[in-house]
């Protein structure tokens, strides 16, 4: 079975956390969908690209998650958690996904 690329599974968390938390009103019940993903592609990145690209790849989308609240407030919240998460997939697909 193939697997889901470390940016797809990265770029859902980011959506997938907001979309979760704004739908349910639940803030921690899209945290939970945030790092579960998080920690999911931290694990692929450590599998495909070792060790410190995981843990850059890991601080990217921590702070991705971060700087989308300032960004919401210019550009609107989907189109800063869409921003952020194609941010954050692309520098996957770069660093650890198209290796494989």
């Amino acid at each position: 079975m193939a697997k889901v690329p470390s940016s797809v599974v990265a770029a859902s968390g980011l959506v997938g956390g907001y979309g979760v938390a704004r739908w349910t009103r639940k803030r921690q019940l899209g945290g939970v969908v945030l790092a579960a993903a998080g920690a999911a592609a931290a694990r692929q990145w450590r599998e495909r690209a070792g060790g410190k690209a995981a843990g850059a790849l890991s601080v990217a989308y921590v702070a991705a998650f971060a700087g989308s609240h300032p960004l919401a407030k210019k550009v609107g919240a989907w189109p800063a958690v869409f921003g952020v998460a194609g941010a954050v997939a692309l520098a996957s697909w770069a660093v650890a996904d198209r290796r494989g």
